[in-house]
């Protein structure tokens, strides 16, 4: 059966990659390699094409990455 979801909770790479305080939406693809624990996609329509994440899914994740430390350090402006 189908997953149901709330259109306007979707995300893409640039909106997760802003969300994790990542400078690059490339970098989300790196993120997905190394974190097991990083939510899939609701969407994947393939290598090369759209992924579409929940932004609940990945808010929950970032705060667990927090509690457990394993953030990116964010740069102050004008570093």
């Amino acid at each position: 059966m189908a997953r149901m979801v709330a259109i306007d909770d979707l995300i893409d790479a640039h909106e997760v990659a802003h969300l994790l305080g990542l400078s690059h939406h490339n970098t989300v693809s790196v993120y997905q390699h190394r974190y097991d624990d990083m939510p899939q996609p609701a969407i994947d329509l393939g290598k090369g094409r759209v992924k579409l994440w929940l932004r609940s899914e990945i808010e929950r994740w970032r705060g667990e990455l927090e509690q457990h430390g394993r953030t990116r350090r964010r740069e102050r402006p004008g570093r």
